[in-house]
């Protein structure tokens, strides 16, 4: 899949590891660089789903038509498909068709 970013800080964050470490620590900068890793190998978003240590899964409430995966506990990192979102005949997302997403936060959406 294409990976992508809102703003070129970014971009420029997490394409890189030093910079990763620098604000994250290197533990939780490796395991970002890994799902970011996941992302971009897979085809399209369906397939992460396959992937049981990621945990992609679907966000809902105020996350509505976000994803995430998971990071160190309690963390997520967060991300939605690039529009137009492709939908199935009932209104869902078609995972098999999402191809590009764009990289939202990385945060503990549960406190």
């Amino acid at each position: 899949m294409e990976v992508l970013f809102p703003t070129r800080k970014d971009q420029q964050l997490y394409s890189s590891r030093a910079a990763l470490v620098r604000r994250f620590g290197f533990e939780e900068a490796d395991l970002i660089m890994r799902r970011l890793a996941q992302l971009r190998a897979a085809d399209n978003l369906a397939i992460m789903g396959c992937l049981p240590p990621a945990r992609c899964h679907q966000l809902v409430g105020d996350k509505r038509g976000q994803f995430s995966v998971d990071l160190k506990h309690p963390y997520r990192l967060v991300f939605a498909p690039v529009a137009p979102v492709p939908r199935l005949p009932d209104g869902g997302i078609a995972l098999a068709r999402v191809t590009a997403i764009v990289i939202i936060e990385r945060v503990d959406y549960h406190g």
